[in-house]
């Protein structure tokens, strides 16, 4: 049984001096504003932090824990004012979707990965209680309308615990509408780019297994030697389990994880291990989740080794998903409710969570 409590938050509530708002089992939120007007709040623990945009689609803009950054390197200093995700491309996670997700193919008119990832919040809180132990946690809501179209109510939520180096990304959604509606959802993570780290996956390293994306969508520039290792990388896939080679991933590269190994129900989790021998790790349910997403991308402007992207759909743009079947339709009054635990390992629990994912 959960016992919490709820401070719901205003923008007036934010200046530019960081401030604790609320401390609770050895965990702490404190507010502050970037100087470039964007609202944030700081969950902190023990071992780490997470910075989150409550009112800017709830992305999560920093993690930093036992003095690791987990966060890609990229080209942003601080977020920036967005209304789609390019503008603002430095962070850690964001809500990918939901009404249409992926790169838009070239009959396809929404933006890329969707309404949500800068979407403005109608409300934001921090809760702290008890459930099955303590936690403090960032959540809000947005209520998306359309005359003549969609209208659905979007809970995300981020959960902290004390000294705990892992944490969980959730989104609910709640069709509002009388008609069905169109449901694309990813929890787009956006994990450093480690060199030497070896990924760490349920599937095999194989043709089958770990599909090459070949389709490459139009902002990708192509040139021969890009093309070659794409047919490399279709017949070998392993030749990108270790990232020892970055410079083949400039252009990006995007790998679909099919056939993953779960247990009895339906969990499953992948992990990258650093050459210090720790590790990032991410873990979800495949019921949820019936689809893996890899995209790997190393250039001078930005680094990322999105090792696994827990998705209900590809990335290939709505009209491709939705040929492929992959489009979920949510019913009228339905809801879908979505969890990935993930965060960083040391290297004693990296060596226990890949005996068990390579035990799957």
């Amino acid at each position: 049984m959960t016992a919490s409590t709820k401070v719901n938050l205003r923008k007036t509530f934010f200046g530019n001096a960081e401030h604790v708002i609320a401390s609770h089992g050895g965990m702490s939120a404190s507010l502050f504003r970037y100087e470039t007007g964007i609202e944030a709040v700081r969950l902190k623990n023990e071992r780490g932090y997470l910075v989150i945009l409550p009112f800017m689609g709830q992305m999560i803009w920093d993690a930093v824990f036992d003095g690791v950054d987990l966060t890609m390197e990229n080209m942003f200093s601080m977020p920036r004012p967005a209304n789609v995700i390019v503008e603002t491309y430095g962070c850690f996670a964001f809500h990918s979707g939901l009404l249409t997700n992926g790169c838009p193919g070239p009959t396809d008119t929404h933006p890329l990965h969707g309404e949500m990832p800068c979407a403005e919040m109608d409300s934001a809180a921090i809760e702290f209680g008890h459930d099955d132990g303590a936690f403090m946690a960032i959540s809000g809501t947005r209520e998306y309308v359309m005359g003549f179209g969609a209208h659905y109510m979007a809970r995300p939520r981020v959960v902290l615990r004390p000294d705990a180096t892992l944490f969980d990304i959730q989104m609910n959604v709640e069709n509002l509408s009388g008609a069905a509606m169109d449901l694309m959802y990813m929890c787009h993570v956006n994990f450093a780019f480690c060199d030497g780290a070896q990924i760490i996956q349920p599937a095999g390293f194989t043709p089958t297994d770990t599909i090459v994306r070949t389709e490459v969508p139009a902002h990708v520039p192509r040139n021969p030697d890009y093309d070659a290792f794409l047919e490399t990388l279709a017949q070998n896939p392993a030749a990108m389990e270790t990232l020892d080679e970055p410079h083949r991933y400039d252009p990006e590269q995007v790998f679909y994880i099919r056939n993953a190994k779960t247990d009895a129900h339906g969990n499953t989790a992948c992990m990258m291990r650093r050459v210090e021998g720790d590790a990032f790790h991410i873990a979800y349910n495949t019921n949820d989740f019936p689809k893996t997403v890899r995209w790997i991308l190393a250039n001078q402007d930005q680094k990322v080794a999105a090792f696994a992207l827990p998705s209900t759909c590809e990335p290939e743009g709505f009209n491709a998903e939705k040929a492929k079947g992959h489009v979920i339709s949510l019913r009228s009054g339905e809801s879908r409710h979505f969890s990935v635990r993930l965060g960083y390992m040391t290297q004693a629990e990296s060596d226990t969570a890949e005996q068990a994912i390579r035990s799957l």
